[in-house]
């Protein structure tokens, strides 16, 4: 489901599966370790090449976007990051503003079309604001938290800075010919 359906919520994903197979949630399900050594495993039988091309579109996606929000701290985050984006994956940026409201102000008068999605609720340190946008061909999810958010330790997801990320896209790009 991950790889076909592009769902990137692995709760959601390992919620789905279990009621698919009849299984209750309370069974043992896989930890997100096993189902993304799986979606690994997947990705590189039937996506090799294809999720390379899609990776690398989308790392240089998340440099070009993280240019331009520099202002608001932003970071990366998901599958472009960890290297499990396939086809259908959002490019997930956070990033910390002082107010929410100061990136969509920027976003109008940048004339830059956006979808304001309201996030869930009441899930902890939830974002204030999710802001989806199409750059290019790519989806991007931008989720944007409070600015004391952004050193609370509030998550053991990964994330990296756009020098990371500008690191992580030269090392990732295919070496030209001499």
């Amino acid at each position: 489901m991950m790889a076909e359906d592009g769902i990137a919520d692995f709760g959601f994903a390992k919620r789905k599966a279990a009621r698919q197979l009849g299984a209750t949630e309370s069974e043992a399900l896989p930890t997100n370790a096993e189902i993304e050594a799986e979606l690994r495993a997947w990705q590189a039988l039937y996506q090799d090449e294809e999720q390379a091309e899609r990776l690398l579109e989308m790392r240089s996606a998340a440099v070009e976007i993280m240019r331009l929000l520099t202002p608001f701290r932003p970071y990366l985050t998901g599958g472009a990051l960890d290297g499990t984006a396939g086809r259908y994956s959002e490019l997930e940026i956070e990033a910390y503003p002082e107010s929410a409201k100061e990136v969509e102000i920027f976003f109008l008068n940048q004339d830059f079309p956006y979808e304001h999605r309201e996030p869930r609720r009441p899930a902890p340190n939830t974002p204030e604001a999710i802001l989806s946008f199409d750059w290019n061909d790519v989806p991007v999810r931008l989720s944007l938290y409070s600015a004391g958010a952004e050193r609370s330790g509030r998550r053991s997801q990964e994330r990296a800075r756009l020098s990371q990320v500008e690191a992580l896209l030269n090392t990732s790009r295919p070496s030209e010919p001499a």
